[in-house]
């Protein structure tokens, strides 16, 4: 390999060295800015020229994730989560009900509504719920946090490495949601019965006394408007119109308004997010056009051809060492000289969303539920989470092995 390759090797390496600790020590970067900086010296030192960088940006996953923020923003302003909220305590008449809705509700929400979204919006609902009824906050904070990742497995806009793949694939959205539904509905039933199991004194045969949170305050013209916008999406998500198109033509008639400022909307975009994606296709893209990603799939393909394990156990390591997102972007140009795409690409949005659930740090999702409730004083520790974590992702797993061996 040439200078430029070895160097560029090196500053890949650092760059995912980075993002998969979340920071560099002594220095106040996270993942966007180390994914954005780095991108800058891979284009500095030739890795990539700027019009390679430019054409490296998938506009179309970029695209996609911004019109669901809208979307989500608009929801949230409008109370929709709240009310979700609300009809969780009026049917909750035990702890094992109450787990088993938060894990529904949790899960039906992440696949159409992005999970990170949905575990910011509910972590301090639930918490605020279970201190009033005087019950222990951490399973049903791990019934969050988990069925959040695995209800997401399901659909392209689940989350965010569901989106790269989607787009990437071409896969249809009904095709995507007809291979891994079952992945995610069987996935929540195991959430449940291990946290019955592993938490049987919360979860003992008792009453819920009735309980009255704080008053529901929804914005009825928007949250109808916002219903109306996600169920046109939906349909022409259904009818074959391309994904980017449908949601960002959602989000833009969610724009179209004389009463909300634009501004209350835009303030709830997670831009940072959008920033590490950025930077992180230039770093793929470097790993293209300086063909290290040809050395990289020569070092993969013998392993991931054996079979659907084995491509999982790769994305298993990948995921909860580099993070799900980064390892979907390394696998990203690879997957088009796999014997079979369509089957790697899903075995890929299987494994790396339902691997985000092993540790803490596995999953943004898990990151948000933790750091939200210690906001609010509920310590979610790494060990706790481990404890669950690990019997809910490799029995999840192993269903979804058996499920994706049968039907592919």
């Amino acid at each position: 390999m040439s200078w430029t390759n070895w160097l560029t090797l090196l500053l890949v390496i650092v760059i995912l060295t980075g993002i998969a600790i979340g920071r560099f020590p002594g220095l106040r970067m996270n993942r966007a800015t180390i994914a954005l900086v780095g991108a800058t010296a891979l284009i500095a030192i030739g890795a990539i020229n700027l019009p390679q960088a430019y054409a490296a940006l998938d506009m179309n996953t970029l695209v996609l994730l911004f019109a669901m923020m809208i979307l989500n923003a608009n929801l949230r302003l409008a109370g929709f989560f709240q009310l979700i909220t609300a009809q969780v305590i009026r049917l909750a008449h035990s702890p094992r009900l109450l787990l088993a809705l938060i894990i529904i509700a949790a899960g039906l929400l992440s696949a159409l509504f992005l999970n990170d979204t949905i575990v910011l919006m509910f972590t301090p609902l639930i918490v605020e719920l279970t201190l009033s009824l005087r019950r222990n906050p951490i399973p049903y904070l791990l019934a969050l946090a988990t069925a959040a990742n695995i209800g997401s497995v399901a659909t392209i806009t689940g989350n965010p490495q569901n989106m790269l793949i989607g787009i990437a694939s071409g896969i249809p959205y009904l095709t995507f949601l007809a291979y891994l539904l079952p992945v995610a509905l069987v996935g929540m039933v195991i959430i449940w019965l291990v946290l019955v199991l592993l938490y049987r004194q919360e979860f003992t045969a008792v009453s819920l006394p009735p309980i009255t949170l704080k008053p529901t305050h929804l914005y009825r013209p928007l949250l109808r408007k916002s219903l109306l916008a996600t169920t046109l999406m939906l349909i022409a998500f259904i009818v074959g119109v391309p994904i980017p198109l449908a949601s960002l033509a959602a989000a833009s008639l969610l724009l179209i308004t004389r009463r909300l400022k634009p501004e209350r909307v835009f303030r709830d975009i997670d831009w940072t997010l959008l920033v590490f994606f950025a930077g992180l296709f230039i770093v793929t893209g470097a790993l293209e056009t300086s063909h290290l990603s040809e050395r990289l799939f020569a070092i993969l393909q013998p392993v991931t051809e054996r079979g659907i394990v084995w491509l999982t156990a790769v994305a298993l390591l990948l995921s909860n060492t580099l993070s799900n997102v980064p390892a979907v972007m390394l696998f990203r140009p690879l997957v088009p000289n796999f014997p079979s795409p369509q089957t790697t690409w899903l075995v890929l949005a299987m494994s790396t969303t339902l691997a985000g659930n092993l540790t803490l740090l596995g999953s943004v999702a898990n990151l948000i539920v933790a750091e939200s409730a210690r906001v609010k004083g509920i310590k979610l520790s790494f060990s706790e989470y481990l404890w669950a974590g690990l019997p809910i992702t490799f029995l999840s797993l192993l269903w979804g092995i058996i499920w994706l061996s049968f039907i592919l």
